[in-house]
């Protein structure tokens, strides 16, 4: 299985640390941000990795490499312009070759098994399984709703056409999912890259089409880490032992440069 880590953005609300540097590599606990989900995705064993890359690009190039010091196979995506989450995905379609992959944010740190995500995945043979937590500030990040089974049947402001019969959870997206290659059918295609969104143009058609979107309830250990308070937060965490992510077990090259 192949992944892909979204390191393109401009990190505006961590300014001014990312004046001169990008978000992935703002230290969090000691270790460049983008690290913990690199680590993430190392420990279970999910090694070839791509990494998308736009603000101050060349230096994540610079510091990770091809991977070898991290165990991984790393190959990067240049984005001349940035293009959302959904021109990114499109750009490196190639490299996921047809197969089921993971995608997740740099920003975020969680204490998530991916073997029982991936489990749940084919279970429900979803077209994308979003990971979602119950959070009292959920609109913050984009809402959605899931039924008793965990089918999204609300994104952001779009309904599925028919009424969905039953009751449904609010839940906001952690930053991880899980996607087939079918996702690729519902987005904008073009002759060069451009600029859109999944969650606002791609999911929304899947939904009206009435792909199988699921939604991974999640309530362990998550963080959001864009910005220099929610950084602490989790710094806090660490340093206090209230949260222990199970895939730093090994000291690892890059906490040591």
């Amino acid at each position: 299985m192949k992944a892909m880590v979204l390191a393109a953005g401009q990190g505006t609300r961590l300014r001014p640390l990312t004046d001169t540097r990008p978000k992935a590599l703002v230290p969090v606990a000691g270790r460049p941000m983008i690290e913990y989900s690199l680590l993430l995705l190392r420990h279970h064993g999910i090694v070839d990795v791509v990494i998308n890359l736009h603000h101050w690009g060349e230096q994540i190039e610079e510091r990770l490499g091809d991977g070898k010091q991290l165990g991984l196979k790393i190959s990067y995506s240049i984005e001349p312009e940035l293009l959302d989450t959904g021109g990114g995905l499109l750009k490196a379609k190639s490299f996921f070759r047809d197969e089921t992959f993971i995608v997740v944010n740099t920003d975020v740190m969680i204490d998530l098994q991916l073997d029982q995500l991936l489990k749940f995945h084919k279970e429900k043979q979803a077209a994308a399984t979003l990971v979602l937590r119950p959070d009292e500030h959920a609109d913050q990040y984009g809402s959605m709703d899931t039924d008793v089974e965990g089918r999204i049947c609300r994104f952001l402001d779009k309904r599925i056409p028919e009424k969905h019969p039953g009751p449904t959870r609010k839940l906001m997206f952690t930053g991880v999912q899980v996607l087939e290659p079918k996702v690729f059918d519902y987005m904008e295609s073009g002759s060069t890259p451009h600029k859109f969104s999944t969650t606002r143009q791609t999911y929304p058609r899947m939904l009206a089409d009435q792909q199988p979107l699921y939604g991974f309830c999640f309530e362990g250990f998550w963080q959001d880490l864009g910005t220099v308070e929610r950084i602490r937060q989790a710094e806090d965490s660490l340093a206090r032992g209230r949260v222990g992510l199970h895939y730093l077990q090994n000291p690892d090259p890059l906490h040591n440069r």
